[in-house]
C-alpha cells in the first residue's frame, strides 16, 4: 500500500477532534489511507487530579520536559487515552460513517518499546537519576495489523501505551509514536497538529512562523518551547527513516489537516550533511 497519511493529532484541549476527523472522512472517501494517532495530556492530568495522582513532569538535559510515568500514572495515562479520548475519535469517525478501530501499541503487539533505564533529569538545577519511570522509546512497529485495516477501508486510531518484548506496558511519546509508524509505513506523509500555527522562531509570538525549519540548519537557532521541540526530534527521526514529508501545523483551524496539505503550517526537512543524533 502507498502514499498512506499519518495524522498526528495533539492532546492539547484547543485542537477540534471533529474538525480533524471531518478532514480523516474527506480523505479516506477520496480513497487515501489515513492512520490517525492521538495522545491525550489534557484528559490525562484532568483524571489525575480526579483520582487523586500527583503530576510530575521530568525536565531533561537537553530541555524537553516530559511526564513522570509512575505505576500510578501509568494506569492514569491507559484509562484516560483508551478509556476517554479514543472513543471521542472513533465515536466521531463512525458518526461520519467511517468504520474506525480504536488501537493503542499493545494490541496485537503493534508498537514494541524498550523500557528506558535510569532517567536523567534536572532537578533544582542539579542532574539526577529517575528510576521509577515506566516510560519507553518505540524501537518496532507491528504493521501487519494496519495494513489489514487500511486495506479494508478502516482508519486504525491509535496512541500510546507500547509493549516491550517481555510483556510489559512503557508509557511512549505520542508525537514519536507516530514518527515510528509514519516511517514503519513509509508513509508519504506525516501531518502533526497542534496548538500553534506551525514551528515558531519565539514561542511566544504565532506571527513568526517559519515556513521551513531544517534539522541541524540554521533553523536551529530558533527557539522551541517543550512541547515543540519533541515533534522536532520525533519529525527528524521520521525523515531520517524515509518519510518523504512532515509538516506541523495548527490543528485549531477549520479543516486542519486540508490546510497543512495546501501550504498551511511549517514543512521540516534535515540540513543535508548532518548526523543523526540519538536521543
Amino acid at each position: 500500500m502507498t502514499d498512506v497519511t499519518v495524522v498526528k493529532c495533539s492532546g492539547n484541549a484547543v485542537v477540534d477532534p471533529r474538525e480533524v476527523c471531518r478532514d480523516v472522512a474527506r480523505m479516506r472517501s477520496a480513497g487515501r489511507p489515513v492512520v490517525l494517532v492521538h495522545g491525550g495530556s489534557v484528559e490525562i492530568d484532568r483524571l489525575a487530579d480526579r483520582l487523586g495522582v500527583p503530576r510530575r513532569h521530568l525536565l531533561a538535559p537537553n530541555g524537553t520536559v516530559a511526564r513522570h510515568t509512575d505505576a500510578p500514572t501509568l494506569d492514569v495515562v491507559q484509562l484516560a487515552l483508551a478509556g476517554v479520548v479514543k472513543p471521542r475519535f472513533v465515536g466521531e469517525l463512525s458518526r461520519l460513517s467511517v468504520p474506525a478501530v480504536g488501537l493503542t501499541g499493545l494490541d496485537g503487539r503493534l508498537a514494541v518499546a524498550r523500557r528506558k533505564g535510569a532517567t536523567r533529569a534536572v532537578v533544582d538545577g542539579r542532574t539526577v537519576l529517575v528510576r521509577d519511570n515506566h516510560a519507553g522509546v518505540v524501537d518496532h512497529v507491528n504493521t501487519e495489523l494496519l495494513h489489514v485495516l487500511l486495506r479494508s477501508g478502516v482508519v486504525p486510531v491509535l496512541s500510546p501505551p507500547a509493549i516491550t518484548e517481555d510483556g510489559a506496558t512503557v508509557n511512549v511519546d505520542a508525537d514519536r509514536l507516530a514518527a515510528a509508524v509514519a516511517a514503519a509505513l513509509s508513509a508519504s506523509t506525516l501531518i502533526m497538529l497542534t496548538g500553534a500555527p506551525g514551528v515558531l522562531r519565539d514561542p511566544d509570538d504565532e506571527e513568526s512562523l517559519m515556513a521551513v525549519y531544517e534539522v541541524g540548519g540554521r533553523s536551529a537557532e530558533a527557539e522551541l518551547a517543550g512541547g515543540m521541540a519533541v515533534k522536532v526530534f520525533a519529525a527528524e527521526q521520521a525523515l531520517r527513516e524515509g518519510v518523504s514529508r512532515v509538516i506541523v501545523a495548527d490543528g485549531r483551524r477549520p479543516h486542519p489537516v486540508r490546510a497543512a496539505e495546501e501550504g498551511g503550517g511549517t514543512i521540516l526537512t534535515v540540513a543535508p550533511g548532518t548526523a543523526e543524533v540519538r536521543r
